[in-house]
């Protein structure tokens, strides 16, 4: 599948949700020598980027924002460009990164309604976010497409469609950091205005690039806004002018962009967007790991967090451990495999559970053989508790 003769150092398997493993022509492109951020060629290159971000999109008209940051700079921009002061912001809630978010907004001074599910792992039911937009006016509802804490799966299609019927002004804001290339997300035909994301996840890139995406209907609203920007480095006054001219072709400046970030991503979404089918295969294969490793993560007595079928990540697994096991019994040996993992980060389960990512290049490229890696580590992970008693045949 490789296309380069670089070649990767032998390195224990990344199998957290993110970052995550990366092709070698990634890290052939990120290694390159660094060229002007106004030079011809790198013009043409972040304009070819936006292009082939809005195909992940299947959007034709939204705007890309390719910023140097984390993906919680998109938080950032949502909040101080789209919500002004004392207006309204209604969270669906699902995680830590639902928290999250919800904290950023408050910090620029939005009234934030938080919808949150009765049990970890659950989703928060449609009918609770229709009765609570027609109750207040909202300038945008945020959706955590998948949080990271907890591996749950919102259904991002359904909501956008009950925003739209009931409340048509509210701007439909996801946070994709952990499902942008990993499930689908069509921006254009479920009425989505915002998706925000970052380069470390599905997108295959090294972590440094915050990846957001603006619909006109977003644009438009920034553009109708009555008082400044609260910040500087993620104001939209001065992104905006920027994303517009590198989409023209056309050199501009305001900060210094990730050039070899920029490489790096090019790279990968080549391999991602080759054609629309190689869009919806690489979807497909991320269901077929999922589906395997929460399979057999069921067998060896680990419970899946997630509670309903519908709502759980392809892209992740976030499991209980077994009884009578700890996240530390397991994940040392994970790691003794070649594996290495994640522990838990919701405050009400983070001693009881692990987090397994499976993304990108580790599902796409089965000639790498990290899902069966992953596999045998579990099964490696539990065959016997601390004290040398066999627990799992």
């Amino acid at each position: 599948m490789s296309d380069t003769k670089f070649q990767q150092a032998p390195h224990k398997l990344l199998a957290i949700p993110g970052p995550i493993e990366v092709t070698n022509e990634v890290l052939d492109a990120i290694s390159q020598p660094p060229m002007s951020h106004v030079a011809p060629a790198f013009i043409q290159m972040f304009r070819e980027c936006m292009q082939m971000t809005r195909k992940v999109l299947y959007t034709a008209n939204a705007l890309p924002f390719i910023i140097a940051g984390s993906g919680t700079l998109g938080w950032d921009q949502v909040a101080c460009n789209l919500v002004e002061a004392g207006e309204h912001a209604l969270v669906v809630n699902t995680g830590y990164f639902g928290d999250g978010f919800g904290d950023c907004l408050r910090a620029y001074g939005a009234r934030v309604d938080s919808l949150t599910p009765v049990s970890v792992g659950d989703i928060v039911d449609n009918s609770r976010v229709e009765a609570a937009l027609k109750k207040r006016i909202y300038k945008i509802l945020v959706v955590t497409h998948v949080d990271t804490s907890t591996g749950v799966l919102s259904d991002i299609k359904s909501l956008a469609a009950i925003a739209k019927r009931v409340s048509p002004k509210t701007l439909v804001v996801v946070d994709g950091v952990c499902s942008v290339a990993s499930e689908e997300i069509r921006m254009d035909d479920w009425g989505i205005d915002v998706v925000l994301t970052a380069s470390q996840k599905g997108l295959g890139v090294p972590p440094g690039l915050s990846i957001l995406v603006a619909g006109p209907k977003a644009i438009e609203v920034f553009e109708k806004r009555t008082t400044p920007v609260a910040a500087y480095y993620a104001s939209w006054t001065k992104w905006l002018p920027i994303m517009r001219s590198y989409d023209a072709g056309k050199p501009a400046y305001f900060a210094t962009p990730a050039v070899n970030l920029i490489y790096a991503y090019h790279a990968s979404l080549k391999q991602i967007t080759s054609s629309d089918q190689a869009l919806q295969e690489r979807f497909l294969a991320h269901q077929r790991a999922s589906d395997r490793i929460k399979a057999l993560a069921r067998h060896l007595g680990f419970k899946e967090v997630p509670l309903r079928e519908g709502g759980k990540a392809n892209g992740m697994t976030a499991v209980y451990v077994p009884q009578g096991y700890k996240p530390s019994d397991v994940m040392p040996k994970l790691t003794e495999s070649g594996v290495i993992i994640a522990g838990g980060i919701h405050k009400d389960i983070k001693d009881k559970y692990i987090r397994i990512g499976h993304m990108g290049t580790s599902v796409v490229d089965d000639c790498r053989g990290d899902v069966e890696k992953i596999e045998k580590a579990l099964e490696e992970s539990v065959k016997c508790t601390v004290d040398g008693a066999v627990a799992v045949d």
